[in-house]
């Protein structure tokens, strides 16, 4: 059964959800949103805590000696693209949809996510306890995100991620390794045979990211990938040959693969220097016999490997990603959620849950 206070729930999710887009919160800069979240809960009697600018609290009646699952999603976003027609900051309401900044990735999702925590919040007979963390920095991948959090928590056992996967179960991601390649030469004047061309040398490895394919092929995440996404020089002067040219490889990664196994094989085909900004994204995975992933295949959810990673990436203990909304949304112009996902994705939260914290209630 459902709490008798559900339609309050959603009213109260979607009200909530129109105040956080009226507020920018870009990755670093989500005071605003943190205080907006921990005044919601308070209000509602729920002693809430912060750190820095992640918000987070504990159900009621927990208790150390049960297990202990995470509800997280993340309230930064990232800056509009240039190609909004709307205010991105104003919640605007049209034809059953909720446009803005955040909506989609990952307003609804955290909203719902909270709305299903307050469901739990003072049930007796969970046989686990419900944490609540509404993180930071997760769209820069962020040190003082979910990181700097978890430590705080204690100890967790499992979690779910939202983001938008339309309720479907991302019971797997890619790794993501971002490099920066350098190539050397010899600065000379363009108009004489003079220098050595970095742009040249650059060329030969990109050349190479785009056409070489790892053998090992995932039946969850498919191949790895790699793009390169930007390309740059010092040079200010169209008559200097340039003697330096760096770009960026953005690599999503299999679970078949570790990062040090790519790497050792981008050094043994290219002659760029390659500088990984970090290696802590990794694949990640949880069990598709785990009760809460079999209790969404029940309820008609696939499973699915997801091509983007997200802050399920830095928690050493299995997570399963799901949310209402469409990550084909995310990130661009003119973003959405309709409302109806959002009051489904807290029936669907609530419904994926309940088999798993209370499992002899949900039999009778």
């Amino acid at each position: 059964m459902h709490s008798p206070n559900l339609h309050i729930l959603q009213t109260a999710a979607t009200d909530l959800l129109r105040q956080l887009i009226a507020i920018p919160s870009f990755s670093k800069e989500e005071d605003r949103t943190a205080a907006l979240i921990e005044s919601y809960l308070q209000t509602r009697g729920i002693p809430a805590q912060r750190l820095q600018n992640n918000v987070w609290a504990r159900n009621k009646y927990f208790d150390p000696a049960k297990p202990t699952l995470l509800l997280n999603s993340h309230h930064d976003t990232v800056k509009p693209n240039k190609n909004y027609t709307l205010d991105p900051f104003s919640p605007i309401e049209k034809e059953g949809r909720l446009f803005g900044l955040g909506s989609n990735d990952a307003g609804g999702c955290l909203v719902s996510l909270i709305s299903t925590f307050l469901h739990f919040y003072e049930r007796q007979d969970l046989n686990h306890n419900v944490l609540l963390a509404a993180s930071a920095e997760e769209e820069i991948s962020g040190h003082q995100g979910i990181e700097l959090l978890l430590p705080v928590l204690g100890k967790i056992d499992w979690a779910v991620v939202g983001e938008p996967t339309q309720m479907q179960l991302a019971v797997a991601e890619k790794g993501l390794l971002v490099l920066d390649c350098m190539t050397h030469g010899k600065a000379g004047h363009a108009a004489r045979e003079e220098g050595d061309n970095a742009i040249y040398k650059a060329i030969r490895d990109i050349e190479w990211f785009r056409t070489y394919h790892f053998p090992r092929v995932s039946d969850l995440l498919g191949p790895v990938k790699m793009s390169v996404t930007v390309i740059d020089t010092d040079n200010k002067a169209h008559n200097v040959v340039p003697p330096q040219c760096h770009f960026v490889v953005d690599v999503r990664v299999n679970e078949l693969y570790t990062f040090e196994q790519i790497l050792a094989t981008i050094g043994e085909h290219c002659f760029c220097e390659v500088t990984p900004r970090s290696l802590r994204m990794r694949s990640s995975s949880i069990p598709v016999d785990h009760p809460v992933v079999l209790s969404g295949i029940r309820a008609g959810r696939k499973c699915y490997g997801s091509p983007t990673t997200s802050d399920k990436a830095l928690m050493p203990f299995p997570a399963l990603k799901s949310g209402p909304g469409d990550s084909a949304r995310s990130h661009t112009a003119d973003e959405y959620i309709y409302l109806d996902e959002i009051h489904q994705g807290i029936v669907s939260y609530i419904d994926l849950l309940e088999p798993v914290l209370a499992p002899q209630k949900h039999q009778q």
